[in-house]
């Protein structure tokens, strides 16, 4: 099997992992961003991330915390397979041989090229699943076309292509990329360190799956510190009316979500992400590398 079989397989399992793991973090995460300003006066509908476990549990039951996940499972496949298999290739290209090691800034590299790569269709995976998530906690607000009542992911694609044509699935793409390439470069550069760290040197392949499980799971949590207010930004984007948007872009969100929250509004649903990073990169690095290895 080629290189690029075995990261395209490995990438798969190890996205299904992370994404079993993590989806009902990520539905309160998004639930959180997306949850209207409430009025002077007025306390917000949630109150925080432990109120919006409750109060989902309490109207949609256990399954809406998995809530939009079928549209990233649909496309987990794809889009792991584009971030680990174009990882892979960076690091064909940096190689000054073909099993030379590659240093962390190498590595950092790799993982921005990847995180270009996997933006464009990460894109409108994210918009379908963050309206499908985002749309019980929208319903009672005047949202526009938010407040619609989807049936499913396919449903949220037609009734945003009918709205808004093709363009209108890639919408939030600018402030997709300006989470992925970063986030990406840092997650797999703080991932290589840490093993070049434990194992110490740059031969990492003798660790034992508690390291990578430990290596994985801080890598995944420590991107957010640097992406987070992106992905508000893109989901605030993404749920918003097409046909009377309240943001003009990113930086009209950013500004806006900043001038009408503060900078707390650019940090919605922290916890949770943070909550749901660590254990499901940590089950995401560790099935990949296992993968990879029984592919030889």
């Amino acid at each position: 099997m080629g290189n690029v079989a075995k990261d395209l397989t490995a990438g798969t399992v190890g996205g299904a992992a992370q994404l079993i793991c993590g989806h009902p973090f990520d539905t309160i995460k998004v639930k959180l961003q997306s949850q209207p300003v409430p009025l002077p006066g007025q306390a917000p509908k949630f109150s925080g991330a432990i109120d919006a476990v409750r109060q989902t549990l309490a109207t949609e039951g256990s399954g809406g915390l998995f809530k939009g996940m079928a549209a990233p499972l649909a496309t987990v496949a794809a889009l792991n397979a584009i971030l680990f298999t174009a990882r892979g290739q960076m690091e064909a290209l940096l190689r000054s041989q073909p099993d030379s090691l590659l240093t962390v800034n190498q590595q950092i590299l790799c993982g921005a090229g990847a995180g270009l790569a996997v933006s464009f269709p990460a894109c409108p995976t994210e918009l379908i699943k963050c309206r499908l998530q985002a749309q019980s906690a929208m319903a009672e607000a005047s949202y526009g076309s938010v407040a619609v009542k989807y049936g499913g992911p396919i449903d949220v694609a037609r009734h945003v292509f009918e709205t808004a044509g093709a363009r209108g699935l890639f919408r939030g793409l600018v402030p997709t990329m300006a989470r992925e390439i970063p986030g990406n470069a840092a997650m797999f550069g703080i991932y290589e360190g840490l093993k070049q760290y434990l194992a110490g040197g740059l031969d990492t392949s003798k660790l034992g799956r508690g390291s990578l499980m430990l290596s994985g799971g801080l890598a995944g949590g420590a991107i957010w510190i640097f992406v987070y207010p992106a992905d508000v930004v893109k989901s605030a984007i993404q749920v918003d009316d097409f046909k009377k948007p309240k943001y003009g872009g990113l930086i009209d969100a950013f500004r806006k979500i900043l001038s009408a929250e503060g900078v707390k509004g650019l940090y919605k649903g922290f916890t949770p992400a943070m909550a749901r990073s660590v254990p499901a990169n940590a089950a995401c690095f560790l099935a990949y590398e296992v993968t990879r290895s029984s592919l030889g």
